[in-house]
């Protein structure tokens, strides 16, 4: 049994004032790994003091100094990357390959905030006036589990770009990964004050971020109800806040679209990190004319899809993270059957060859109504549907007729006709044809997939305030 029973405050790991010892389990066996002690309150109101005394300082420090400190940061993260694609493996059952990933992101995410910070202008003439963006203060982060060490450092990096200080309460689900960076990152030499962590329960700890008055802002990655519970709390001392939620995003197939290139491109989408993302695209988007095709051929393409241990190269789903998020994947699998919907793929239960785990088959819907629950609620599996649509226009009104606004996809070889419709879609990114991702460009959603955005200067300015000085 792994216990973690240290939190980080003031340069320095600490026993936390908290008791309470969270169970920490492997999701591709069930079973019991570890525990991790959950700090409380007063642990949270010590680490924003710590940050609170580091700010004057750390605010005041050069450009230069930042990007040394960047720098550091990436080193040491880079330096940890074996040991914390093991602990993604092994707590969050992410399939190898995706845990290589995971890991690459987040010393990257380091590397961008300074490549970022080295062009910025924070001084600039507007007019008659000198404006300087100032950096807030000390922030609250709070990051998901379902990329946790990602967050964790791309949250960490704007931070320090800004020279703002920070709280950090990452998922107390993923605490294997959380001590690994923090290790890393307190051997970088970050100031003492300038970065504190304190695991723990979010309606503890989170809540103490929100509603301290001595927090400038709230960064959260999550839900959306926890979104709305930390806005109305930010809301009493006007915190500032970045807020990235849920999505049920639409993968829109035109009519001209290559199936051969299509389909890889959906099912990528739709099954990213085992389902378990908010830019899933989890509605597809077909042309009824080409329907009965499409489903032909997905549905042979998923059969070589694999679910299952996440250590074996060929998996490509892993399991789910949690008993209780594999319970709510199958219970949206029933609801699909249970509203009409046609069971193209997959279905309740474990996949053939698994035993033990939180495993889901990958599953596909088609004759789906964009009314239905499953095409609605974000499920946050590998659960996908497939609705059908007459046309281009009707494609795009059902593609927005949604309450998210996160993620959008359009594949379709007319390149012009594909941006036509990518324009005309609501969501913070749309990738068209697989195209790869720009990490520098802005990330986050409309609607209720949250507000503000990340990456790059948008990120870099989340964390800033402009100040005209006339005269």
């Amino acid at each position: 049994m792994d216990i973690i029973d240290t939190i980080y405050i003031d340069g320095a790991f600490v026993t936390p004032h908290g008791t309470e010892l969270f169970d920490l389990h492997n999701p591709a066996t069930g079973r019991v790994i570890g525990a991790v002690r959950l700090g409380d309150a007063v642990d949270a109101l010590a680490a924003i003091a710590a940050a609170k005394r580091a700010f004057p300082t750390f605010s005041r420090t050069t450009k230069e100094e930042r990007l040394a400190l960047l720098g550091r940061l990436a080193e040491a993260v880079e330096a940890r990357a074996a040991d914390l694609v093991e602990a993604t493996i092994e707590e969050y059952g992410a399939p190898v390959s995706r845990s290589a990933w995971m890991a690459d992101y987040a010393a990257g995410a380091f590397r961008l905030a300074a490549q970022t910070l080295e062009s910025y202008a924070f001084t600039r003439r507007i007019g008659t006036a000198s404006v300087t963006m100032e950096p807030l203060g000390v922030v609250g982060v709070i990051t998901p589990w379902n990329a946790n060490a990602g967050f964790i450092c791309g949250k960490l990096a704007m931070v320090v770009a800004s020279g703002s200080t920070c709280v950090i309460k990452p998922s107390e689900m993923s605490a294997l990964q959380t001590r690994i960076v923090l290790e890393a990152l307190h051997e970088a030499g970050v100031p003492a004050g300038v970065l504190n962590v304190v695991n723990g329960r979010g309606d503890v700890v989170g809540a103490a971020l929100s509603a301290s008055p001595d927090v400038a802002k709230i960064s959260f990655t999550g839900s959306t109800a926890t979104g709305r519970a930390i806005l109305r709390a930010a809301a009493e001392s006007f915190k500032r806040v970045t807020l990235e939620l849920g999505g049920k995003s639409p993968m829109v197939v035109l009519d001209d679209a290559d199936f051969a290139a299509a389909i890889p491109f959906a099912l990528a989408a739709g099954f990213n990190n085992s389902g378990q993302a908010c830019i899933a695209g989890t509605r597809i988007l077909v042309p009824r004319s080409r329907l009965a095709a499409f489903e032909a051929a997905i549905g042979e393409a998923v059969t070589r899809i694999k679910s299952g241990d996440p250590r074996d190269p060929e998996t490509v789903i892993g399991p789910m993270v949690s008993r209780r998020q594999w319970d709510r994947v199958q219970s949206y699998i029933r609801r699909g059957v249970a509203e009409g919907a046609t069971l193209l793929a997959g279905g309740e239960g474990l996949p053939e060859g698994t035993q033990g785990g939180w495993f889901v088959r990958p599953t596909i819907f088609t004759n789906v109504g964009n009314d239905m629950v499953i095409a609605r609620e974000e499920i946050f599996g590998p659960v996908l549907s497939i609705i059908p649509y007459a046309d281009d226009a009707e494609a795009i009104a059902i593609a927005n007729d949604t309450e998210y606004g996160l993620h959008a996809y359009v594949a379709g070889t007319d390149e012009a006709r594909a941006r036509a419709v990518a324009d005309r879609l609501v969501a913070g990114r749309v990738i068209i044809n697989a195209a790869p991702m720009e990490p520098l460009a802005p990330f986050g959603g409309f609607r209720h997939s949250g507000i503000g955005r990340e990456n790059g200067v948008f990120g870099l300015e989340a964390y800033l305030e402009p100040k005209a000085v006339m005269g």
